[in-house]
């Protein structure tokens, strides 16, 4: 999120420096290359480093003490019961605000993390302590979502349905929306504490629509009806819309399920009981499971069977692995008995650290020769443009219904296997 921020303000004309720990990442940064994978950035970062417009540094305090607003983006990862780890934040912020101490010029922090509403605002008494200033006359704090897709981050940072500015006074507003001037979008602006509980509820809303696309899935898989026309169906209807009703293996990712369980988490804590987005978590922990019930209900056991596992990212166009569907998946085939050959164009170093025990192919086809079964996880466009009946498989389970059973090969899809029995 911050590389993607800060490459796309520069694109906007302005000068952006960009602070990391982890001196590797800093080096590739100014060397033009991106430490992720994300569609068409490693060509703006060289662009943009080519052009003096955007460098990085591991030096916090030279940052601060050269720009006028600095964005904050560090994790926030989620602790075992679920609430939000905000140590990582406290630190930048504490980092920051030592540097604004020295600064004559009035500053903004804007918080870009995700974090429970309430705590941008409750930041203040920190960045007061350590600046040594007061908020208003001697820097401002603001809050500014971001609704990034990973895979098409630059695209939706560039062309974003909205921006949401969380702001406490005219002065912080005035210079977000400067900020944000050339890119056509609507801004809402609106209190930081209002801010983060639109990201929560944006997220925690998309899951849902997901893990009810499933469980209609895992219905539809009873009556024989294929859940791809019920929800091109109710999709239809301009209420609900097409958008996050693909029935599959459940989501994953950095935020989905991250941030739905902090909202779980904060709730209880408050005394509510949120049961809609416990059974939303509930379902999508079940669902890549789900892939290896049809398996075993069509040829029973796959103990002694090889699997190939095809996608291992949480979704295409990403090397994240982050909640991936895949981690569950491989675990359970593994726990039954089945020796599991992965492949994945772009996470499969990042699966190898969690999983070295797993054979890993150096393409599809690799994965697929000699493989009893094979399971398609993330739908890459790849996955799409191989001839699987070639491979002599037993069966395959698609958890994405990438391939709509266009295959000659024994064919199982979510939500849809039953009108296509072989």
């Amino acid at each position: 999120m911050g590389l993607i921020t800060g490459a796309t303000f520069a694109k906007l004309g302005n000068r952006v420096i960009l602070v990391d720990v982890i001196k590797e990442k800093v080096d590739m940064v100014n060397r033009g290359q991106s430490p992720i994978y994300e569609k068409g950035l490693d060509t703006l970062l060289k662009e943009l480093v080519e052009r003096g417009e955007l460098r990085a540094t591991t030096d916090m305090r030279k940052a601060v003490l050269s720009s006028a607003v600095t964005f904050v983006a560090v994790g926030t990862p989620s602790r075992e019961d679920g609430s939000i780890e905000l140590s990582y934040i406290r630190s930048a912020i504490e980092a920051v605000s030592a540097a604004i101490k020295e600064k004559e010029e009035w500053h903004l922090i804007v918080i870009k993390s995700t974090v429970i509403p309430g705590t941008t605002e409750g930041l203040i008494p920190l960045i007061e302590q350590h600046s040594g200033k007061k908020e208003g006359s001697g820097f401002g704090v603001a809050m500014n979502p971001e609704f990034l897709r990973e895979g098409v981050a630059l695209e939706d940072s560039m062309k974003p349905d909205r921006i949401v500015i969380g702001v406490r006074d005219a002065r912080g507003e005035e210079v977000l929306r400067a900020l944000y001037s050339p890119i056509d979008a609507p801004v809402l602006a609106a209190s930081p504490t209002t801010a983060e509980m639109i990201k929560y509820t944006a997220n925690a809303f998309l899951a849902t629509k997901i893990s009810f696309s499933n469980e209609i899935a895992n219905i539809c898989d009873r009556f024989g009806v294929d859940v791809d026309e019920v929800m091109r169906g109710i999709g239809m209807d301009h209420r609900i819309s097409p958008y996050f009703l693909n029935a599959g293996a459940g989501f994953g990712g950095s935020c989905f399920p991250k941030d739905v369980k902090a909202l779980i988490s904060a709730s209880l804590e408050k005394g509510y009981r949120p049961h809609l987005l416990e059974g939303v978590i509930e379902l999508n922990d079940r669902q890549p499971l789900r892939m290896i019930e049809l398996a075993e209900e069509r040829i029973g056991s796959l103990n002694g069977k090889r699997v190939a596992v095809l996608g291992l990212s949480f979704k295409p166009d990403t090397d994240d692995i982050r909640e991936s569907r895949a981690i569950p998946l491989v675990k359970e085939l593994l726990s039954r008995g089945a020796a599991v050959i992965a492949y994945d164009p772009q996470a499969t170093e990042n699966f190898r650290e969690i999983f070295p025990e797993v054979s890993y192919a150096g393409s599809a086809g690799e994965a697929l020769a000699g493989a009893d079964i094979c399971m398609i996880q993330a739908d890459w466009k790849e996955f799409k443009e191989i001839d699987y009946d070639r491979y002599g498989l037993e069966l395959i389970v698609d958890g994405r219904n990438t391939l709509k059973g266009r295959v000659q090969t024994p064919y199982l899809g979510i939500g849809r296997h039953n009108s296509k029995k072989r």
